[in-house]
């Protein structure tokens, strides 16, 4: 019962992940910031879909950071950095098909305030 609840969840995740991407994009001078959230890390990417390169990407495990809210806030700070040295003022966000609050939110202010336009 458990298996099938839980594969359920994730194909109506996929559902609404497939949804957004169909609307979004990112180019190399805004890219595409996906977010991925698993039970213990978050981690994030700066993509250009039109060339189909990775621009720069963070990892919460590496940075020791759970995938909570200060966390969130600590990974999104040091991507906000990242995001600055390689001269990227502008973002597309992309919150993978996960609901727009708790972590995602406190990611998406986090990389406000270090400066990033979403």
């Amino acid at each position: 019962m458990r298996e099938k609840l839980l594969k359920q969840k994730n194909a109506l995740r996929i559902k609404r992940k497939r949804r957004i991407r169909g609307k979004i994009s990112g180019t190399a001078s805004k890219p595409r910031v996906s977010v991925f959230k698993s039970n213990r890390y978050l981690y994030a990417q700066a993509i250009d879909d039109v060339n189909g390169v990775t621009l720069c990407a963070v990892d919460g495990k590496k940075l020791n950071q759970k995938a909570n809210i200060e966390g969130a806030k600590e990974v999104a700070k040091v991507f906000g950095e990242s995001l600055k040295d390689k001269g990227i003022e502008t973002i597309v966000f992309d919150r993978n098909g996960y609901q727009y609050n708790g972590v995602i939110v406190s990611f998406a202010d986090a990389l406000r305030d270090s400066g990033i336009k979403l």
